[in-house]
Order: structure tokens, then sequence, then C-alpha cells
């Protein structure tokens, strides 16, 4: 029997790592604290009725510019180095990887994020996953920010598991034929049901949901030194848009290892016995 892809997939900001990434050096070099830079943010979507995934990055070339600092590609992917990560992060996807092959499932890692791509890319993680879905700027001819390029906000989030699904992996112009062509479930590359979402909050809720009711698995996960960060969570699975919720614990023999090694054996046992039918 073949063995069965599985797509664990991952928001970013306060899943993976434990703060929105901007946070880590971005925001600190323009002169700003976190509250004053998102506070801004906030007020520009509401002047303006503007999405809210725009208005931060708008915001980052505005205050770029008012400071004349330069930033740029490779700007934003040394910020990636200070990105600070909840426990086991750093080992955790050669970790489960190595187990799901003992187990009988291929397993792949991707990332679909509202934060920025190329601050992603510059992590000591980024190796692990095979797509990085997330915001990107445009850069003008000196390689300096001059507009937002492609935004990730939280529906449009949703189109990416489309793509891990149907395995149309590329963003350029073949690329939508290919998606919007109807493909029957059993010759899509990654069922829905072999897909594994963590995310942290509300922001996850499309994806979270929309993996839930196609029979995948969706986990919220939550920092372990927050109640408010949990009780918001646990208000998840109270809705049913979640599977399950774990505290952002990725160490070996954790919470979030036990639990995903269980859906994997779960993945494993169906696919064994589809084999049958």
């Amino acid at each position: 029997m073949k063995k069965p892809i599985v797509a664990l997939m991952y928001d970013f900001d306060k899943t993976l790592c434990t703060k929105d990434m901007q946070e880590y050096g971005f925001i600190p070099a323009m002169g700003m604290s976190a509250a004053d830079f998102w506070g801004e943010v906030d007020a520009l979507t509401d002047a303006q009725a503007m999405d809210n995934i725009l208005a931060y990055m708008y915001k980052m070339v505005e205050k770029a510019r008012e400071r004349q600092l330069t930033v740029t590609r490779e700007t934003f992917r040394a910020l990636g180095a200070g990105v600070e990560y909840f426990a086991g992060v750093p080992t955790w996807f050669e970790r489960i990887t190595r187990y799901g092959e003992a187990a009988g499932v291929q397993v792949e890692h991707y990332i679909v994020s509202s934060g920025i791509k190329e601050i992603i890319e510059g992590t000591e993680i980024a190796r692990h996953f095979k797509a990085i879905y997330a915001c990107e700027f445009l850069y003008d001819a000196d390689g300096t920010i001059k507009w937002p390029k492609f935004a990730v906000n939280y529906t449009a989030k949703t189109q990416f598991l489309f793509r891990i699904n149907k395995g149309v992996l590329a963003i350029d112009s073949k690329s939508t034929d290919l998606m919007n062509r109807y493909t029957p479930e059993n010759e899509r590359r990654v069922p829905f049901r072999n897909m594994i979402y963590l995310g942290d909050g509300l922001t996850d809720v499309p994806c979270m949901k929309l993996v839930r009711t196609h029979g995948g698995q969706s986990i919220a996960v939550y920092d372990p030194a927050s109640p408010r960060a949990q009780s918001a969570a646990e208000g998840l699975l109270d809705a049913e848009r979640v599977n399950f919720t774990a505290p952002a614990d990725y160490r070996e023999g954790g919470p979030v290892e036990t639990l995903v090694k269980a859906i994997l054996r779960k993945i494993q046992a169906e696919a064994e016995m589809r084999a049958f039918e």
C-alpha cells in the first residue's frame, strides 16, 4: 500500500513563535512599541475601511520611509534569525516526520500565515517546509520595499488548503486553471481527511473550520503562560471550530506531539482499512 501523504499546516505567529514576528526586530527598529504600532494599524483599518493585513503592510512601508531606513528582502530575512519559538519547535519537524515514516505515512509541513514570507524564510526552521504561504512585498529597483504585493488575510488562507489538497503549490498564471479544474476527491494529492491544521486563534477559524468540516483535524494551540489564550482556544473547541486544544509545547513527549502522533496513527489505520474496500 502506498503511504498516505499527511499535510501538517501551521499558522506562524503565536502558533510556532511566541508573538507577532514584526515585534522581534522590525517594530523596535522603527522606535515604536508593539502597542503603538498595532494601534496605528487598527486606526488605519477603521478610518479607511481597509483590510487589516494590507493596513499593517502599508504601515511597515510608511514607517520605514518616515525614518529613512532601507528595508530590503535581505533585511527581512535577517530578522528571521531573531524569532523566538515555543518549547520544542526547532526539533519538532524532523521528529514528527521520522515518526510518520515509521508509522506508515508521509508527513509534509506547510506554513499558511498572515505574517511576512521573507521573515519566515530567514528562520532556522524554514528548510522544513514544503511551501510557505504568507504576505509579500513589491520591491523597487534598489531592492527596497515599495508596496504590499501579496496579502494573506484570514479568509484568503483557505485557498492554500485547496492548493495543498490538489497538489497545485505554485502561484503563477498556470495554476489558476489547475486550481479551478474539477478533480475527483480520490485523485487529489492530499485529501482533507489527511490534513492537520495548527493555529492559535480567531484569525485561523476559516482554515480550522474547513479542515474539521471535511474530515481533517484542527488543533488550537495556546501560550501555556496565558490563561486568556487558553480560554480563547477552549472557546473555539466549545464552538466546534476545532477538534482539539493543546498548550503550544512541542517538546518530545509533550502534548502537541502526543496528540499529533495519535492522529497520524489514525490516518494510517483508516488508509489501511480503505485498501480493503
